[in-house]
């Protein structure tokens, strides 16, 4: 298959490397704004080949497209990828607004070309087998259901201007996991957030934005989701999930380079060295996403989260922002149209 990668910035070129070593892909087709990050990738990838341009590279004759751009660029190339009948994996978010990201559900509604949004936590092996658990009725019914996302050290300010904040930009991945992990759809959110005072004002204060944050999620059958967020953590990159049933509790996440330290004398584990990044922590979980999406491409399954999906993490994350911002719940059906 001849895929193309739109984007060659700080997940685009890791993609390239993930995409290059699958055996789906005969040829990437890759493009970016920078030359720099185009000629770093087709130097090191042997079966890369560059466009000028995404325009140049949708009408290559792709079999399918990873959009792995500026938020800001989603939407048009998403929709100029589908209307051309390519199929699409799209990172999140759909777009950079949430009116944004209806119009383009509404104006792809019917259309049968295949999109996949990228939530990669959906396929990392710890994470399957806690929602397999769930779904086999082996923890009995699920009461409380535990997420964290802690980054070593936040992204630079000009990211972080553009990212639309903690809660769509980081915590949505908890939000997401919650959701596909129990099956159920959120009711009500009430979110905090809190400034690292020694933190530059252009970091937070000037996009009205968090350093740490903390969710309560109400689920539609009661079940209660805790989320908790941080840019700051500097012990290593930190992403887990627990969940508690009435028969049994599961962990995902509690592997040798979590990056914990245990107080309890005679206590060792884990050993580490704890994980630094997200390109250590979910490899795995990315390269089984970008196959599954080549398998997608191919018409061989469904996509494994659409754009209808991804709204509902989309309306979780527009709640907690609109909670923190106003210190009160926030029903969903408040803020979804």
């Amino acid at each position: 298959m001849r895929i193309g990668l739109i984007g060659l910035g700080r997940i685009g070129g890791f993609h390239a490397d993930t995409l290059a070593a699958l055996d789906h892909v005969t040829e990437l087709v890759v493009t970016d704004p920078v030359a720099a990050a185009v000629d770093a990738v087709t130097a090191r990838i042997g079966k890369a080949t560059a466009m000028a341009s995404p325009e140049a590279l949708l009408d290559a004759g792709i079999d399918g497209v990873v959009i792995a751009a500026a938020t800001s660029a989603h939407a048009e190339l998403l929709l100029a990828a589908v209307e051309r009948g390519i199929p699409t994996f799209c990172e999140k978010p759909i777009a950079g607004s949430a009116d944004e990201a209806v119009a383009v559900r509404d104006r792809l509604r019917g259309s049968d070309v295949p999109v996949q949004i990228g939530y990669p936590r959906r396929f990392d092996p710890a994470f399957v087998a806690a929602r397999d658990a769930v779904r086999a009725g082996e923890l009995g019914r699920v009461h409380t259901v535990r997420s964290t996302t802690l980054d070593p050290a936040p992204p630079p300010a000009a990211y972080l201007a553009v990212s639309g904040g903690m809660f769509r930009d980081c915590a949505v991945h908890d939000f997401d996991a919650v959701r596909w992990v129990t099956g159920q759809e959120a009711v009500e959110v009430y979110a905090v957030g809190a400034v690292d005072p020694d933190a530059p004002a252009e970091l937070y204060a000037d996009n009205r934005d968090w350093s740490s944050a903390s969710t309560l999620i109400t689920l539609a059958d009661g079940t209660i989701g805790v989320v908790s967020n941080t840019r700051t953590n500097a012990r290593g990159y930190d992403v887990r999930l627990e969940v508690h049933g009435v028969l049994d509790s599961v962990a995902a996440g509690l592997d040798e380079g979590l990056p914990l330290r245990s107080t309890q004398p005679g206590i060792t584990w884990p050993a580490g060295p704890p994980h630094t990044f997200f390109v250590d922590r979910l490899t795995e979980a990315f390269r089984r996403e970008l196959a599954a999406f080549c398998r997608v491409a191919a018409g061989e399954i469904p996509s494994p989260c659409t754009i209808e999906d991804a709204m509902g993490t989309a309306w979780i994350a527009e709640a907690a922002t609109l909670s923190a911002l106003e210190g009160r719940p926030v029903r969903i059906d408040e803020v979804a149209r």
